[in-house]
């Protein structure tokens, strides 16, 4: 083979169906080559195998093919038996054109399932094995089995219960109807619904109250049938349900019809909604079916529990140990630098983001392979003042001896520090045990920065485990005493707490600071939600002051989400006040929980350790609303390839699995069509500059139409909604688009639902989290919009009027997120007269520029040709530009009010390294648009100046349109 290539990866990315030359191995000792077809089944190759292996010795001592499994070696480097059978050659990826043939043995549903799931999460399960990490160990047996008793308690459940996990309601904030033709009327006018029962073809048409609910639609479609069939057998509507045609979608529950979205969007389009009556039955053989595969992996799973965790010997208190904490620094390994330079190392004790005590420096040694420092690094605290959380940090940096000039009066050379590499450890372990011995921390690669910065504590505490190519670190703890040592229970808290009182123990702080301590039950009992502040001034390098802020959170009132995000930052490490944050979300609704779900996958990055409250509340959450459980599959998926985390969400992702069997088949279909999404899109960017746009297209339809990819594209839930069906591909309305990376736009066909195909973009190469994180931020203002009845984009169908409102809805967004780079490809235009923006590529104030000319030089779009529009085109109109004025303001007076909710999505979204959001200054333009602090009178003051800028300034904005169009143009 070529230098740098091994394996057959490379095969599974071309195209067409063709032969791969295989090597077989028989049980008997027999070995076949022949050809096999890369799109044959597992099955069909194992026939050939017997056909050919007749005429060979030894022959007779086979027994049946079905006595047999095939082993390989697949793309995750781990031993796969090919259990599943009907799966094709290519859709295995074999690592090498070799199939072994084994005798079945052991658990084979437990083999396979281990194998759908590391193929699933892209990391092999046997990866974790070979760690022979305890953490790690208990926590996947902790996870495993609570995940496993979830789903079975959800296998217990009543139908009608079974459906609240299965097939969540989607709803809308508020129940205002929508009337078709923006008008307004005298009362409220009925409804038109059209149902059919499931097995027939025939349907009915109801006339139904928009506030009803869904058991008097079904109950007037129970009478109308018995009218029409003259049926005598009487049903009742709760044993019913209504199912959307062609979607895994229902209609149920104690909410209004007009609530429900797919309902409320049909109203708003003027369309018909179209529903299906299922009875009970059906619903019951969808619970039985899945309940019965995941039953199977539970009866398989081997009985043995992972040993008990050591008992916690008593011994005298870690707060009773006076002396400094220290470490010792051994020395580095495989750490590259230039001949000339020092190798120093930085160490800083932090609990969050607070410095405990000054950092300490090592000496300066010589670079080599392997540089001995061998010294003692003291810290300025003394062991029983550590907090839980300590967090030690490193940094490795070389020290470069330059000249100095030579007029220069100064010393005759000076140092300059060249950041090298970083690494965070815990000083207690998951046990809360203080850590004692060796460790050998293989470090992060440095980003060249100031010397103050050179320490990370925001980053992981994981090792990198890519460790032939990262410098290490071997680091000593030493034994304080002869025995272990704990960091105390809650307990002893409280025994310290009542010693303390006894000695009327007074501390006194400095200005606001010791005043905001001594009123802390103050706060407590009226400004509950300013508990982060008694945080941050809580002194966690004293642990007197920490028993008293841990008994005190214990009596402390729940706070709403708003304030309880805040609590997830970094700064916030403390356990018990991540027990709390945890303790305020579990009265979060699902739908609720679905819009900072991304924000909450973030902060997972926050954990120290593996077993946390966060991660076992998201699982919960997941294995309690299948809704929740798909996205926070894909969001954690989806991060699989970065080191720091994909151990952490690798077993997230395991645990998850384990206790959804049944999803892992439809999260394989999307995996699948992803993958083939993916090829399809870089066959497309190979070819698209070789030949024509006419012909490149014609070839992507044809790719299309090959029976491997039809089948992976075909029916399937769609990623971005698990209740959309994407039935058949229609090859021939599919194209790619002009842009950079040549998104792909495909069309499906749902063979249940009369009417326009359904169309997905997907796009590959850019970093899209960024467009993610601006669309949930808009998606949320128009949730604070409707709940405050203020509807900004489908309030009105009257395409002005409709345009206007959007309009209004993107002027506020785009001002308040700082979003940049709108230019008139960026801004669409809906047959409807809706606005909406696309490509959030920059946020946050991070504004383009040219020749060193800033080319966002108005607060947000607001064109003449806009103003135009919404005065419907009369230049003397001024009562409809008022009404958008008005709109637009209460919209931004709406944002305001919840100011600290959007301040508190983005500062999680920290963890996320997205280049435009890494720190709070970047947050900072957010507080300002957002005018905190500033009274509402203040901030719409504010809001009025650049609204009117935006206008008065507008033809910059056509200026710089001109002048996009040119360079586009240019570039064809």
């Amino acid at each position: 083979m070529p230098p740098g290539e091994y394996g057959m990866l490379g095969e599974w990315e071309k195209e067409g169906d063709h032969d791969i030359m295989m090597d077989f191995l028989l049980p008997t000792g027999i070995f076949l080559k022949f050809p096999v077809s890369r799109n044959d089944t597992i099955g069909a190759i194992k026939k050939m195998v017997w056909r050919n292996a007749s005429s060979e010795p030894l022959y007779g001592a086979l027994s049946d093919a079905d006595a047999y499994v095939f082993t390989c070696i697949n793309s995750t480097a781990e031993r796969e038996e090919l259990e599943d059978e009907t799966r094709r050659l290519c859709d295995v990826r074999l690592f090498m054109s070799v199939l072994r043939l084994v005798a079945r043995e052991g658990d084979r549903v437990e083999k396979l399932t281990n194998t759908q799931i590391s193929l699933l999460i892209g990391k092999g399960l046997h990866e974790f094995d070979t760690q022979k990490n305890h953490e790690v160990n208990e926590f996947r047996a902790k996870m495993r089995s609570f995940c496993e008793e979830k789903a079975q308690d959800r296998q217990r459940l009543p139908w009608y219960q079974w459906m609240e996990y299965s097939f969540s309601c989607d709803l809308e904030p508020c129940v205002s109807l929508p009337e078709p033709g923006g008008n307004k009327t005298k009362g409220t006018k009925k409804i038109f619904v059209n149902v059919k029962f499931e097995a027939s073809d025939e349907s009915f048409m109801l006339q139904q109250e928009p506030q009803d609910l869904p058991v008097i639609l079904m109950r007037s479609a129970l009478k109308k049938k018995a009218t029409v069939f003259r049926s005598v057998r009487q049903e009742k509507p709760e044993d019913y349900t209504l199912q959307v045609n062609g979607r895994w979608e229902f209609i149920y529950g104690k909410y209004p019809l007009c609530q429900f979205k797919y309902i409320f969007s049909c109203l708003r389009g003027g369309q018909t909604p179209h529903l299906t009556m299922v009875h009970h039955s059906t619903v019951v053989k969808y619970q039985e079916e899945q309940g019965c595969l995941g039953s199977q992996v539970s009866k398989s799973r081997s009985l043995s529990k992972p040993p008990p965790l050591p008992v916690k010997k008593n011994t005298s208190s870690l707060w009773s140990i006076e002396e400094p904490f220290h470490i010792h620094l051994l020395q580095g390994y495989r750490v590259n630098a230039d001949e000339g330079m020092k190798l120093v190392v930085q160490a800083g004790l932090f609990h969050g983001s607070e410095l405990l005590c000054k950092v300490v420096t090592s000496c300066e040694v010589n670079v080599c392979s392997e540089p001995l420092w061998d010294k003692k690094l003291v810290f300025d605290i003394s062991v029983s003042d550590l907090p839980r959380m300590s967090r030690l940090c490193f940094a490795l940096y070389a020290v470069i001896e330059k000249a100095k000039k030579p007029r220069s009066t100064k010393k005759k050379n000076k140092k300059a520090d060249c950041p090298l590499a970083w690494v965070n450890t815990m000083v207690f372990d998951y046990k809360d045990q203080l850590k004692t011995g060796e460790f050998l921390l293989s470090t992060w690669p440095s980003v060249p920065d100031d010397k103050g910065d050179l320490l990370n504590p925001m980053g992981t505490v994981e090792k990198n485990p890519n460790v032939d190519s990262a410098a290490g670190l071997l680091i000593r703890f030493p034994n304080i005493r002869p025995h272990p040592l704990y960091y105390p229970h809650f307990d002893k808290v409280h025994l310290l707490l009542h010693t303390l009182d006894n000695k009327n123990y007074t501390e006194f702080f400095e200005d606001e600071k010791e005043l905001l301590w001594k009123l802390r039950g103050v706060v407590r009992e009226r400004y509950p939600e300013s508990l982060s502040k008694l945080l941050l001034i809580t002194k966690w390098n004293k642990h007197e002051d920490v028993a008293q802020m841990v008994a005190f959170l214990q009596k402390w009132p729940d706070l709403p989400a708003l304030h309880a995000l805040e609590l997830l930052d970094y700064s916030f490490p403390d356990p018990m006040v991540r027990s709390f944050t945890i303790r305020c979300l579990r009265k979060l609704r699902d739908e609720e929980l679905l819009q900072y779900l991304l924000q909450l996958v973030q902060v997972l990055k926050y954990e120290s350790y593996l077993d946390c409250d966060l991660a076992t509340f998201l699982l919960e959450r997941a294995l309690s609303n299948k809704r929740i459980g798909h996205f926070l599959f894909w969001h954690l998926r989806s991060e699989m390839h970065v080191s720091s985390v994909s151990l952490r969400f690798g077993l997230i992702l395991e645990a998850y699995c384990r206790g959804n069997i049944y999803h892992i088949k439809n999260l394989w279909k999307q995996n699948e069509a992803l993958n083939k999404m993916k090829a399809l899109n870089d066959f497309v960017k190979s070819g698209w500059q070789k030949t024509s746009r006419q012909q490149m297209t014609d070839d992507m339809k044809l790719c299309i139409k090959q029976e491997a990819y039809m089948e992976a594209l075909s029916y399937l839930l769609s990623p971005l909604n698990p209740s959309i069906m994407l039935s058949e591909i229609c090859a021939d309305r599919c194209k790619f688009m002009d842009s950079k990376m040549k998104p792909l736009w495909l069309m499906y066909k749902n063979k249940w639902v009369q009417g326009d195909a359904v169309g997905i973009i997907f796009k590959n190469g850019d970093d899209l989290r960024q467009d993610m994180l601006t669309l949930q931020m808009i998606q949320l203002m128009e949730i604070l919009w409707k709940k405050e009845g203020l509807d900004l984009r489908d309030k009105l169908d009257q395409a002005i009027e409709e345009f206007t409102l959007s309009c209004a809805g993107y002027c506020v967004a785009t001002y308040v997120l700082g979003i940049g780079d709108r230019h008139n490809d960026n801004i669409m235009i809906k047959e409807t007269g809706q606005l909406f923006h696309i490509d959030f590529g920059h946020f946050l104030g991070n504004f383009k520029s040219k020749f060193g000319i800033n080319r966002e030089r108005v607060p947000f779009i607001l064109t003449y040709d806009f103003v135009h529009v919404i005065q419907q085109g009369r230049t003397n109109n001024s009562e409809k530009f008022e009404r958008f004025r008005e709109c637009c303001e209460q919209a931004y007076k709406i944002l305001c009010r919840n100011g600290t909710l959007f301040v508190n999505l983005f500062a999680m979204m920290k963890a996320a390294g997205l280049p435009e959001l890494s720190s709070f200054k970047d947050i900072q333009y957010l507080k300002d648009s957002l005018a905190l602090g500033k009274s509402e009178e203040e901030a719409l003051k504010n809001f009025k100046v650049k609204f009117n800028e935006a206008l008065r300034e507008s033809w910059k904005t056509k200026v710089n349109w001109m002048m996009h169009s040119l360079a586009k143009d240019s570039r064809l």
